[in-house]
């Protein structure tokens, strides 16, 4: 579903990325983890349209999206769920879902996946008429990503969602996350929590410095002697 090819993103002069290249299988959940300042969530905003390349290809269903905006990404099937969960704080809840949806005019498909976000996330059903900014930050990441499924995507990137949340909250979100894969949509997770992603992913890729250094089966990587050392606290 996604090819990424000699990918490079640069800062005034510095290379955030450098020339890396992964997929993505339909159907699958892939996780990139690394440390801070790995180039991670720069991979996400070059793959979404949020930055542009310095070189590289992005292919998506065999079609080159690689200078396409962001507003035609989302009405593709491409999905963002940004670090820092980027909800708008002056709108209730309900116009948040409502922005997610803002590329569709079938309005009573727009009022089932609102319904079907709301039985993903009932405390969204419960605030629906309160602004975003005043909820909590569990129930912000709730909303970013219920905007981000009312946009119909067939993949999902979802980047550090579990970020400053209490760890019963992060078992709440990945359980959901868990299941919206299940239904079908494809997921590539950036995640410091990196026993989490890699145990409910089927494969991942480690980055440092901007490059891919090591890529496997999920499993493999949560056995990995240097992973465990360097990412797993062991």
């Amino acid at each position: 579903m996604l090819e990424v090819s000699g990918l490079k993103v640069a800062y005034g002069g510095i290379n955030a990325v450098k020339g890396i290249a992964f997929e993505v299988r339909a159907g699958e959940m892939v996780t990139l983890i690394g440390a801070n300042g790995a180039g991670k969530t720069t991979t996400l905003r070059a793959l979404t349209g949020l930055v542009r390349p310095a070189a590289g290809h992005v292919r998506y269903n065999g079609a080159d999206i690689t200078a396409l905006p962001s507003h035609e990404l989302v009405r593709r099937g491409i999905a963002l769920v940004p670090e820092g969960r980027g909800v708008f704080p002056q709108l209730t809840v309900e116009e948040n879902l409502a922005m997610g949806a803002y590329s569709r005019s079938d309005e009573a498909a727009i009022r089932a996946d609102r319904e079907r976000v709301c039985a993903l996330f009932p405390r969204l059903a419960e605030r629906s008429r309160q602004t975003a900014g005043t909820l909590s930050g569990g129930e912000q990441q709730m909303l970013a990503i219920g905007r981000a499924l009312m946009s119909r995507p067939r993949l999902l990137l979802l980047d550090e969602p579990s970020m400053g949340l209490a760890p019963l909250m992060v078992q709440k979100i990945f359980e959901t996350v868990r299941a919206i894969a299940a239904s079908g949509v494809t997921m590539l997770l950036v995640e410091q929590n990196a026993k989490l992603a890699l145990e409910i992913c089927h494969r991942g890729y480690v980055m440092e410095s901007g490059e891919i250094t090591l890529h496997d089966e999920a499993r493999a990587l949560l056995a990995d002697p240097q992973v465990r050392r360097a990412y797993l606290g062991e």
